[in-house]
């Protein structure tokens, strides 16, 4: 089991960055594909962004590619969310979602995931 806690959601002004970061719980973290989804008001949530297990291999939706980056820290059972050009349209609850132990690369919808963090707020002000 994997217990997952979102923090570095805020109030940002467009074109700005933020870093989102979750913390993980349990000994398997490493074994796990992490990901990043994100849902704004009257929105379904949707995917943003996935790492793989060893953090060789990740995949971004195309609404953020090249403005966001997912990394990992196993050692410290880390994932991060890197948030550089921010727009108005990225306002939404941030959630970090983890898939495993050792699942098949590739799934990008939310019931590929088994673990969930409860969110974090990120606006971005126009």
């Amino acid at each position: 089991q994997v217990q997952l806690v979102e923090s570095g959601g805020g109030l940002v002004q467009a074109g700005g960055s933020l870093r989102l970061s979750c913390a993980a719980s349990g000994r398997t973290f490493s074994r796990y594909t992490m990901g990043w989804f994100r849902q704004a008001p009257g929105k379904e949530r949707e995917f943003v962004a996935a790492i793989n297990w060893s953090g060789g291999s990740t995949f971004y939706a195309d609404s953020v590619k090249g403005r966001f980056t997912i990394s990992r820290d196993n050692a410290k059972n880390m994932v991060y969310l890197q948030m550089n050009s921010l727009k108005p349209e990225d306002t939404a609850v941030y959630y970090c979602a983890a898939r495993g132990p050792f699942k098949a690369w590739g799934p990008t919808g939310m019931s590929a995931y088994d673990y969930w963090g409860q969110g974090t707020q990120v606006t971005v002000s126009s």
